[in-house]
């Protein structure tokens, strides 16, 4: 019985370190090594191809290395095989902190004064309390419930959107299609960070990005192809939005002359909010997989139909 990881090599060594250290009894692959493929039972992996799953006929259970799962094709893997999206410590304390960082970034007009800094400017904006700004989060899930805990205590007036109807001490929800214009008419800042679905794919285009109050800023920490590129920079260069923090992009890296580089009004960041840290997420997957081994329901598994 062995496990195969199939992502970043370099994490992977600190995976089959400690996968030696507390699991001497499974046998720890990192592609492109496999052993035998039909030992392999269970599957680590970031976007693994379709002729890898179809190389292992005894596969039992297949493990994300990201908290999203649309890096997978689904069609691709056996329906009896579950998969499971990453949900460790590190990714979420992760993204807590780059949404937080962004949002008091946009309150503080930090990319202004970064412009005036350049043209030699003193130049003080005024400053709205927290009280005054309205933050919305597309996507209450594990991350997005974390950073609304996380921006409660600074007192912004706190929304979230999601499918389903949830529940939030201090965040006024809203939840389905007919909800969505509501909320993004009271958001000054947004944040995206819904899982990828074909429901979700191009969701801030034209149509949706005019719902936002003229002059509201936009966050995406979910991923490049929930925004449509060419739709944000109409809505930048019109003065309906006032600056976009993006740290997802579609295609990822940009073409090099691609004008999200240069914008004035963009920060770029490389996909980097959120990170999985092996030392971490190694004994998070490896207790599921005892889990798994003992006959009890894993944690965090995906609902295929929905895509998350």
């Amino acid at each position: 019985m062995s496990v195969l990881y199939r992502a970043d090599p370099e994490r992977g060594r600190v995976w089959a370190r400690i996968f030696a250290e507390r699991a001497p009894d499974l046998t720890f692959h990192i592609w492109p090594e496999t052993g035998a493929p039909a030992e392999v039972r269970y599957l680590i992996a970031w976007a693994p191809s379709a002729e890898l799953l179809s190389s292992l006929p005894n596969l039992q259970v297949l493990f994300s290395t990201g908290a999203g799962v649309d890096h997978i094709d689904l069609s691709r893997v056996p329906a009896g095989v579950p998969v499971v999206r990453m949900v460790e410590p590190n990714v979420v304390d992760g993204m807590v902190e780059y949404a937080t960082l962004s949002v008091l970034a946009l309150h503080r007009n930090l990319l202004d004064y970064a412009r005036t800094q350049t043209a030699g400017l003193w130049r003080p904006l005024e400053v709205l309390p927290a009280s005054a700004r309205r933050v919305g989060v597309l996507g209450l899930g594990v991350l997005g419930r974390a950073v609304l805990d996380r921006l409660r205590p600074f007192g912004f007036q706190l929304n979230g959107w999601s499918r389903s109807a949830k529940e939030i001490p201090g965040v006024t929800c809203y939840a389905g299609q007919r909800a969505l214009e509501g909320f993004l008419s009271n958001c000054d800042i947004l944040i995206c960070l819904l899982p990828l679905t074909q429901e979700t794919r191009g969701i801030l285009d034209t149509h949706t990005l005019a719902m936002l109050p003229r002059g509201a800023a936009l966050i995406n920490v979910g991923r490049g192809t929930h925004l449509h590129q060419p739709a944000l920079l109409e809505a930048l260069d019109a003065g309906h939005l006032s600056a976009a923090i993006l740290d997802v992009c579609d295609p990822e890296p940009l073409p090099q002359h691609h004008p999200l580089w240069v914008h004035p009004r963009v920060l770029l960041t490389p996909h980097i909010a959120s990170v999985t840290q092996p030392g971490t997420a190694a004994p998070i997957v490896l207790e599921n997989i005892r889990r798994h081994q003992r006959g009890e329901p894993l944690h965090d598994v995906i609902d295929r139909n929905r895509g998350y």
